[in-house]
């Protein structure tokens, strides 16, 4: 749909919608996205937000679409009756509409990019209130009446959700050492099915509105379900929604034990340290698995969008996230020093190589067509340059890393099938420290090709380096 079809459209709902002979303006899709269309506007001297399925994506696609966007405006408007700080719905689309699958919302008012947020002088103050309203907020969502729910969501075990995530990895063709063991580390020690409420499912910054003063508005209600409120809490503790602040566990504003005391003084239930250890895996993981399903949206034609390739890539830092986590259960034998280091830059004489074209390309992105773009165009930009900087890496470190992998394997003994097969069926035993070290370097050389900036490369290599 182009930018004057959707004017037009949008400018006919409203007038139908809240009968007023206003003007539409400032209409513009906000950055970010992948999963989800949100364009902000004003109608009448209001301000609104419409959030809506991307043309080309189905609102059944495994792994991201929990709920359909109508049970989602029920939810929301569900919570905020409960006391749950979420915007009011303000109207529905029908197929008449010529909008596509969505509704609208008042606009919450603050910012919810987390690089502007967090270490942000500016927002000191709602920074340090954020733990616990994040606990009062959760608290309240979990305390949402089961009998006042639609009938429509669904509940599944921990152990159905681990297979759910398992079968659609396979479906994908997924094989990565560090992932199948991974799963295998969720089946031995899932916890027990008993606590079933409502939960948020995508409870993390990025999808909180925050402005001067604290938390605004809980946002993206799209993975809203049926299960265990532990879930909740260790998601917004998942490594990749740290965004930079690696250290700090909980959303990269506060530890983890601040968070759970919190939730514990808000709801009146502690959380038992095992089966919050369970859903933090989990969590990373699913996270994994998402990015995987992007690449596959786009891979099958379903949006051929820039992004969905981009994030298709970031399985790698969630295989460094897992290492870290799932390490700390291992004996300290087990992990070793790993005496690595991300190449050094070659100095390239005669002709152009093929990763100098990419950096020619990168630059000119960045100088040159940058600077003249705005919001989302900007944004795609920046992701444009992503993915040469990838591209670039792969064809200069890609075929060494690759070589220094299959002499890790040929001295274990293990293809890279078999390797996985192992993990994932637990014939192989993630004891042996040649086995460790190959997850280990097979992750760091990934990650430093997809995104070496990412803050849990530089823990990795703190924590493994020899003394």
């Amino acid at each position: 749909m182009t930018d004057e079809m959707l004017h037009e459209k949008l400018t006919a709902y409203c007038k139908k919608t809240y009968g007023a002979d206003g003007n539409l303006e400032g209409v513009r899709r906000l950055s970010g996205g992948a999963s989800m269309e949100s364009w902000s506007f004003a109608y009448a001297g209001e301000n609104f937000v419409l959030r809506r399925l991307p043309s080309g994506l189905s609102s059944d696609d495994d792994g991201l679409r929990g709920v359909p966007l109508a049970t989602q405006a029920d939810i929301i408007e569900l919570a905020r009756i409960a006391g749950v700080t979420a915007p009011q719905v303000r109207g529905r689309l029908e197929a008449c509409d010529g909008l596509g699958e969505g509704f609208i919302m008042t606009k919450a008012e603050g910012e919810t990019l987390p690089h502007k947020i967090l270490g942000n002088p500016e927002f000191i103050e709602a920074e340090s209130k954020l733990t616990q309203q994040c606990a009062e907020e959760l608290a309240s969502i979990h305390q949402i009446p089961a009998d006042s729910l639609p009938s429509s969501l669904e509940y599944f075990s921990p152990k159905e959700l681990i297979q759910l995530q398992k079968d659609t990895y396979d479906e994908i063709g997924g094989q990565l050492p560090m992932y199948e063991y991974a799963f295998h580390w969720l089946h031995q020690n899932a916890p027990d099915a008993t606590d079933k409420y409502l939960v948020h499912g995508d409870f993390r910054m990025g999808n909180l509105m925050i402005d001067h003063h604290g938390l605004s508005a809980v946002l993206d209600w799209e993975l809203v379900r049926i299960g265990d409120p532990v879930q909740d809490l260790a998601y917004l503790c998942t490594p990749s929604w740290r965004f930079g602040h690696y250290e700090k566990t909980a959303g990269g504003f506060d530890s983890a034990e601040a968070l759970l005391k919190a939730y514990a003084e808000a709801s009146g239930t502690d959380v038992d340290a095992d089966r919050f250890r369970f859903w933090l895996i989990y969590s990373t993981l699913w996270w994994g698995v998402a990015c995987m399903v992007m690449g596959q949206i786009w891979r099958s034609h379903g949006d051929r969008s820039l992004e969905r390739t981009v994030i298709g890539r970031r399985v790698s830092e969630v295989e460094i996230d897992l290492a870290l986590l799932l390490e700390e259960a291992l004996p300290d034998q087990i992990c070793t020093p790993l005496d690595w280091t991300p190449p050094d830059e070659k100095a390239v004489i005669g002709e152009t190589s093929f990763g100098e074209l990419l950096t020619a390309l990168g630059e000119w992105n960045s100088k040159q067509v940058q600077p003249d773009l705005k919001g989302h165009d900007k944004f795609q930009s920046r992701v444009a340059g992503n993915a040469l900087g990838i591209a670039k890496r792969q064809a200069e470190w890609g075929p060494g890393f690759d070589e220094a992998s299959h002499r890790r394997l040929a001295a274990i003994g293990y293809d890279h099938g078999q390797l996985c097969a192992g993990l994932s069926n637990g014939d192989i035993a993630i004891t042996a420290p040649a086995i460790w070290d190959h997850l280990r370097l097979s992750a760091l050389e990934r990650l430093s090709i997809d995104q070496p900036k990412y803050a849990g490369l530089k823990v990795a290599l703190n924590k493994w380096s020899p003394a």
